[in-house]
């Protein structure tokens, strides 16, 4: 069990915050490579910062295959707050830009589910503007 004080100190560094952020805006469960896309990070940084968010409590993970889907933990009450508190706390750059980013890499999704993985920000261009995604 962790303590508050340990879940704050998980939500003290920019890039975990921005991953909580992004992940409580979406309203939906992400695949890592949706955040990374989203976010213009390595993925190694982001998968360290989605482990360290799981240990804290503060997301879950579904595995569909392959592939994970990160989603709010809202089972613990006090997260339900906590993320209510960053959604209003994180206003302005650069969180509603990541937002603004993942809604248009969601829309590559099929069936509801990412279907792209990992793959250069050239052909993510490519994809996007082929599907019709204003880039």
């Amino acid at each position: 069990m962790n303590s508050k004080a340990d879940i704050l100190k998980t939500l003290g560094d920019q890039t975990r915050l921005r991953v909580v952020h992004l992940i409580a805006a979406s309203r939906k469960s992400l695949c890592v490579c949706e955040i990374v896309d989203a976010l213009k990070l390595p993925q190694y940084q982001v998968s360290k910062c989605l482990v360290m968010l799981r240990r804290a409590g503060l997301v879950e993970v579904d595995r569909n295959g392959t592939w994970g889907y990160y989603h709010p933990n809202l089972a613990e009450r006090a997260n339900v707050a906590l993320f209510k508190f960053v959604m209003e706390y994180c206003a302005g750059e650069p969180f509603d830009l990541d937002v603004i980013a993942l809604e248009k890499r969601l829309k590559l999704r099929e069936k509801d589910k990412c279907v792209v993985g990992f793959v250069p920000e050239k052909e993510l261009l490519k994809l996007m503007r082929k599907k019709g995604v204003d880039v």
